[in-house]
């Protein structure tokens, strides 16, 4: 059964919720005594156990703020005061897809059969000539992700990479979930191990962290049953980092799950990260119910509330100390607001300026498909925090330049 909804969705009425980022550090007092122990020896440099975490996650009232600060405490500890983002380009190649998750609004079926809007798959020229616009405009990233076309085989993703790096030898690719990853190979009847090793050799630079969706099987069967399993996307994940490739991480909550699949899901990435050290950020994803077919069948809830969005974010700062060192607040699903207040709440990155972005929109967000470099360094600066701009891999690179991306 899906859980039911609490009042105060992240989609709704968030912007005017009570917690508040100026708290004091007596304000660990009013937590009940077992999260004030976890918080206690996580300032101790005791990270906490899997129990712990879904301890955190079912914490509500004074309880978020305490945690909130021991994140912000953490935080400040590990990266200072400065919060990052990176000039990239997200590309979208295709909306056809032939798995079925009950969570996305982007993916189109075959033409015949699709309701949702109209089907579409880019060529390779396209994709290359937005990359080469956005490398034109600064940018120094292009995200590659879209459906699993039924024409495709893995020697697209190959193509689409030796084309983009053949163009722009300078550009970072950082593409394909391992779900693309793993129908690649399979496609192509060799193992993922070797398939990840021609897609480096082509040119892939890192891997994003996406159809993690819930690393909870039991939830997976629900949300998205065709997909690949826990392990399978562990397997993949662990596989790449071990040769070379690096990879973020991703959780989308808010919609079936509950605390125990997010504790599940967090043990998950702790044991890939303590194995590989491979994934570069965290990022958590509130699910955006508008569009969702889960949803619109009555059988999930309309996202987090504000309090599980801070609580994502900053029990993920405390469970992943010394694991994961960023936490990103995805600006496209928070809106500018959100992801500012979680500044204060264990997060030190604010994603990509993105260049245009789909998938989220397809689901009925509306806080934008392209932020500037002014305004994420102006945001950034109002929040009290020192502004950089990063790397894939968070090398830092100068910063505010009317060459890129600036408005008018």
């Amino acid at each position: 059964m899906p859980i039911p909804a609490p009042p105060g969705h992240i989609s709704a009425e968030w912007g005017d919720s009570a917690w508040a980022s100026d708290v004091v550090s007596d304000v660990i007092a009013g937590a009940t005594p077992p999260v004030r122990r976890i918080l206690d020896r996580s300032l101790g440099g005791s990270r906490p156990t899997r129990d712990e975490i879904e301890t955190l996650f079912r914490a509500r009232g004074r309880e978020v703020e305490a945690i909130a600060w021991t994140a912000d405490r953490l935080r400040s500890e590990v990266v200072g005061e400065t919060v990052t983002y990176v000039v990239n380009r997200n590309i979208n190649y295709t909306n056809v897809c032939t798995y079925k998750c009950r969570f996305c609004a982007f993916s189109k079926g075959p033409r015949s059969l699709d309701l949702r809007g109209a089907p579409y798959l880019m060529s390779v020229e396209d994709v290359v000539r937005m990359a080469s616009e956005a490398s034109d405009r600064g940018a120094t990233e292009v995200c590659l992700q879209g459906g699993i076309h039924p024409d495709f085989t893995g020697d697209f993703y190959l193509e689409l990479v030796e084309r983009i790096k053949a163009a722009l030898p300078g550009m970072h690719i950082h593409g394909f979930t391992p779900l693309e990853v793993w129908q690649g190979a399979e496609t192509l009847g060799i193992s993922v191990l070797d398939y990840l090793e021609r897609l480096r050799d082509a040119g892939l630079g890192t891997l994003p962290g996406t159809a993690a969706e819930i690393l909870d099987d039991r939830v997976r069967v629900h949300l998205c049953p065709d997909k690949i399993t826990t392990a399978e996307w562990a397997d993949v994940m662990m596989i790449a980092h071990e040769r070379g490739l690096r990879s973020t991480a991703t959780v989308m909550f808010g919609h079936i799950d509950d605390p125990t699949a997010w504790a599940d899901h967090f043990e998950v990435l702790r044991i890939i990260q303590r194995r590989t050290g491979g994934f570069t950020e965290f990022v958590p994803l509130p699910f955006v119910h508008m569009g969702a077919p889960i949803y619109l069948q009555g059988n999930s809830r309309k996202g987090p509330t504000w309090d599980e969005v801070v609580l994502m974010h900053a029990v993920a700062r405390i469970a992943f100390d010394g694991l994961i060192p960023n936490i990103q607040a995805s600006w496209v699903k928070l809106g500018l607001d959100g992801a500012r207040r979680l500044l204060d709440a264990g997060c030190n990155d604010l994603g990509g300026t993105l260049m245009g972005e789909s998938i989220t929109r397809s689901a009925g967000a509306t806080h934008g498909q392209e932020m500037t470099v002014e305004r994420f360094e102006d945001l950034i600066r109002s929040a009290g925090k020192v502004p950089a701009r990063r790397t894939t891999l968070y090398e830092t690179m100068p910063g505010l330049s009317t060459a890129v991306g600036r408005s008018e």
